[in-house]
């Protein structure tokens, strides 16, 4: 059983991309999408979503796209999950009331077990997500390295 939205793991897994690939330049969405498999408008809204909350900043122009806001060490994977979900309207942390049982017994419970799996997440930087992706064997950074500029 997977716990975590797609949205969010893929909001993990671009900006773990995009800090291992930005510089020197920023990553454009488009490279970004190709490398992932998704349509670039799909992904998008996403990113969008991260600039929002401080984890990456746009950058405009020819040779733009996106780069991380502030250091690898300093982004952890529960940031990343936690604004994707935001953005989603997905609301894993707050049980949608029901019924009694519910808002007293159940929802307490699940409400714990979030804040659990969120606080493992805030244990794990980007720094070390990228650590872990330049030492797997068999992962090749330079994929989709395509350059979309005309």
């Amino acid at each position: 059983m997977i716990l975590l939205s797609r949205r969010s793991q893929l909001a993990i897994a671009a900006v773990v991309d995009i800090a291992l690939h930005a510089r020197p330049s920023p990553v454009a969405a488009k490279l970004l999408a190709a490398r992932h498999d998704l349509p670039p408008r799909h992904l998008e809204t996403l990113l969008q979503a991260l600039v929002r909350v401080g984890i990456l900043k746009g950058v405009r122009g020819p040779r733009g796209g996106y780069e991380l806001a502030r250091e690898r060490r300093r982004i952890t994977a529960g940031d990343i999950a936690r604004a994707a979900m935001q953005e989603a309207g997905d609301d894993y942390l707050e049980p949608s009331p029901q019924s009694r049982l519910v808002d007293d017994v159940v929802g307490p419970e699940v409400m714990r077990a979030s804040q659990a799996f969120l606080a493992v997440l805030d244990g794990v930087s980007v720094e070390e997500l990228c650590r872990r992706a330049q030492n797997t064997e068999g992962f090749d950074q330079n994929l989709a390295s395509a350059d979309f500029t005309i």
